[in-house]
């Protein structure tokens, strides 16, 4: 079994905004305002957060740039603490996505879509090439630390700007011992 070394990252509950439901929560042809770049091309972390309607101590990080559909990613204990039934999604397959939440900004609210995202793993097509691996497929990830774990189906997501790291949501994380910001994995392909 060939195994080579990759990040790991943890993504923490947040929202990305279509220009619409931007408009709706901080005023008309907003712009979000960049504090920090996220490891995958053009990411980034805002400096806008919102807060859900009914639990203004509940809050979301805004991610950018703005996306053609909003969606807010949580874990799924997060998940169970509103209450809800979030879907397990890729993050933006919105399609059927009928749980809702209503966040609040500055200037409004807005109804968004909520989904728990799949474990997956970004890579740049020549990386996909070198590792021989193609967008949809399924690989495993065995966490290196005291605490690691194999994570499977973890699902490859290949596009121009990509860098190689597996992203995990905390529930993952805190499974595993990996920390709130990064570690390393082995690519189990």
């Amino acid at each position: 079994m060939k195994k080579t070394t990759i990040p790991v990252e943890v993504s923490a509950r947040h929202v990305h905004l279509s220009q619409k439901d931007l408009d709706k929560l901080f005023g008309k042809n907003y712009q979000l305002k960049k504090i920090k770049k996220l490891s995958q091309a053009q990411e980034f972390a805002a400096q806008e957060r919102v807060s859900l309607a009914a639990k203004k101590s509940f809050k979301f990080r805004v991610v950018g740039p703005v996306r053609s559909e909003s969606q807010i990613e949580i874990s799924e204990t997060e998940a169970i603490n509103l209450g809800i039934q979030a879907p397990l999604r890729l993050s933006g397959d919105l399609k059927g996505v009928k749980t809702f939440l209503e966040v609040v900004g500055p200037n409004g609210n807005a109804k968004i879509k909520v989904i728990v995202p799949k474990r997956h793993l970004h890579c740049s097509p020549s990386e996909a090439k070198k590792l021989k691996l193609k967008n949809g497929q399924k690989v495993s990830v065995q966490i290196i630390n005291e605490r690691g774990l194999v994570f499977n189906n973890v699902i490859v997501r290949v596009k121009p700007g990509f860098n190689l790291a597996c992203h995990l949501d905390t529930d993952e994380a805190n499974a595993c011992g990996l920390g709130k910001i990064c570690g390393l994995g082995y690519l189990i392909s």
